[in-house]
């Protein structure tokens, strides 16, 4: 009996045990059934990260860049994590690898008003930005940052880094100035600093220097939170901008900015402007101003210089339009090239032998000559050679209204030429009032003033083109800055090398000038711009300032023209604005004692930097 008892009280034990087991597996099944069903705030197995892509480049000819972006970053910390008793090893070590001085650490994190995201830095480049993920491992190791519940997980959060957007880099600071333009700064809807090209370059060409896809790698994240890619990864690659590959070296134009520099002292003038362009392509080799800022550092006083007055200042020019006058005359027809036109210079010689300077009375107005001759009668090359407005007025009467206006737009005086340069202006010619005689004795006085430069406005880019024509036996092309565009990979985007100019004049007609303009460098006005071993011509041109309808004592000094060797040929102009025009040097202010020797020292920087060759005489 007892053992009976025992065998049943064993039985008993057995079952109670079976049944607690299947108690317990119906709780776990219970359990799991829940927490599948259940939703359950897990980390996600998925990760993204984003590649900042950044504007293109503009690079001189010569490979330098004149204007760049690098990438930014921002470090970040949530204070809440942060561990009080470990704060000074934060503050040294984020010193250390940021450079930021702990100063300006401690300040930040001492001045929050409510714990939660601080940034410590929105200006970390890409070196610093690894240097301090890496930190970053070290501080979770080291304790620095603790661990918090929020809602049913306990997280961490440590230093954190992340892209912030892009800086515009000017490595050569006012180089290139205005030409290069500037940028703005603005903020993308997802807090990227971004910029966009407000003058110049930088605006001119915004569209393909802006021309970006930001990559994105998208997959799986391992334990240490890095991608681990596979075939449902996604992965789009980086796309930077478009750059732009100058027509410019940086080397000519940095020394023709130091010479523009010079001599703006040497005029006291308001500024100096000169330009090299190829004449046969219209590559623009220098586009220079004595007047220059840092993009990187725009100051209050800068704020004169900052547009492209080359291009965006009308001006009356002045004789500097007397040989497009003359080439209008001899492509109609109008003259012929053995004419003579009379001085009106009656009166005794002096004891040089020369006769009394011209004058002449025009629509109630009397003109002047400023140069004596010992002749009463000039040649088409005295009227070009010497300047006289005497001589190329009456000249200029012989074409109608309808032959003057279409003759100075075939020059591009009447429109714009085309830079690609933003805000160009075109100037001002009265054509309306070329065509109007009544009433008037000996001719047109707006035909007269517009043909030698006064009475009209044009831009000194209009000039540089105007004058390729007589360089280029009768074409006329189109000024050109950049010579090509590329994409990040280095594949040419738009290639501008290959335009082909405009007829304007015949070719005769165009080395007919020429030879006057030679001429003008050899026995004439600009006698000072002459290098023996090339060919050089030009005209120069010393114009009165009008303000309110009324000329000033002040001017404006050109000289125009070209100097070829054997195998180059260039188009070159300097334009002097307000040179010093009193004291013990006055004469400054006209153009063959100010812009004729500006020139001749471009065209020394030509043959020193190899761009010209002196033929043995």
């Amino acid at each position: 009996m007892p053992s009976k008892e025992l065998e049943k009280n064993k039985l008993k034990k057995i079952f109670i045990l079976f049944m607690l087991i299947l108690v317990c597996i119906f709780l776990l099944l219970a359990s799991l059934t829940d927490t599948v069903e259940k939703p359950r705030h897990l980390p996600s197995l998925k990760s993204e990260k984003k590649d900042l892509a950044i504007r293109g480049d503009i690079i001189s000819s010569d490979n330098f860049k004149i204007s760049s972006s690098k990438k930014l970053y921002k470090a970040s910390i949530d204070t809440r994590f942060l561990n009080p008793k470990k704060l000074d090893i934060f503050i040294k070590l984020f010193g250390i690898y940021s450079g930021i001085s702990t100063k300006t650490i401690r300040d930040k994190i001492q001045n929050m008003k409510r714990k939660g995201t601080l940034i410590l830095s929105y200006n970390i480049d890409s070196k610093t930005a690894k240097n301090l993920k890496e930190l970053g491992f070290k501080l979770r190791r080291l304790g620095v940052f603790k661990a918090r519940r929020i809602g049913d997980d306990k997280i961490t959060i440590g230093l954190n880094i992340h892209e912030s957007g892009e800086k515009r880099v000017f490595s050569y600071k006012n180089t290139l100035t205005p030409v290069i333009g500037y940028i703005k700064k603005f903020e993308t809807k997802d807090g990227i600093t971004r910029v966009r090209g407000v003058k110049g370059l930088e605006k001119y060409y915004n569209f393909y220097l802006q021309n970006t896809t930001n990559g994105v790698l998208k997959g799986e994240r391992d334990v240490l939170s890095y991608i681990s890619f596979n075939k449902n990864s996604l992965i789009v690659n980086r796309k930077d901008g478009d750059s732009l590959i100058l027509n410019i070296p940086l080397r000519l134009q940095r020394n023709i900015e130091i010479l523009l520099d010079k001599y703006k002292k040497k005029y006291d003038a308001s500024e100096v402007i000169a330009c090299v362009m190829e004449s046969e392509t219209g590559k623009i080799l220098s586009l220079a101003s004595s007047n220059r800022f840092n993009p990187d550092n725009i100051l209050k006083k800068d704020i004169p210089y900052l547009n492209v007055n080359a291009i965006e200042y009308q001006f009356e020019p002045g004789s500097v339009v007397k040989p497009i006058t003359m080439a209008l005359l001899l492509d109609e027809k109008k003259i012929q090239r053995n004419d003579l036109v009379y001085a009106h210079n009656k009166g005794k010689k002096d004891k040089f032998g020369r006769f009394p300077k011209g004058s002449y009375k025009i629509g109630g107005f009397t003109i002047h000559d400023d140069h004596r001759f010992k002749k009463h009668f000039l040649t088409l090359d005295d009227v070009i050679m010497y300047s006289s407005n005497i001589g190329i007025l009456q000249l200029a009467q012989k074409l109608d209204g309808e032959e003057f206006a279409d003759g100075f737009k075939k020059f591009g005086l009447m429109k714009k030429t085309g830079i690609d340069l933003p805000y160009e202006k075109i100037g001002f010619i009265p054509i309306s009032k070329l065509y109007k005689r009544k009433n008037e004795k000996n001719g047109n006085v707006y035909k007269a003033t517009v043909s030698y430069g006064q009475g009209m406005t044009t831009t000194f880019m209009q000039l540089m083109q105007a004058y390729t024509t007589f360089d280029n036996d009768g074409f006329m092309i189109r000024p050109k800055l950049v010579s090509k565009i590329i994409d990040d990979k280095g594949k040419i985007v738009h290639d501008f090398d290959k335009e082909i100019g405009v007829r304007t004049i015949k070719r005769q007609t165009a080395s007919t000038i020429k030879n006057m303009l030679i001429k003008t460098v050899e026995f004439g006005t600009a006698r000072d711009a002459k290098i023996k071993g090339l060919e050089i011509g030009g005209k120069t041109g010393t114009a009165q300032i009008a303000l309110k309808g009324q000329y000033q004592k002040q001017y404006i000094s050109s000289f125009f023209g070209f100097v070829n060797d054997k195998n180059s040929k260039y188009t070159v102009g300097v334009t002097i604005f307000k040179p010093l025009t009193t004291g013990k040097h006055w004469y400054y202010y006209y153009a063959s004692h100010s812009a004729v020797p500006i020139f001749k020292q471009i065209i020394n920087a030509l043959i020193r930097l190899r761009y010209l060759e002196k033929t043995s005489p």
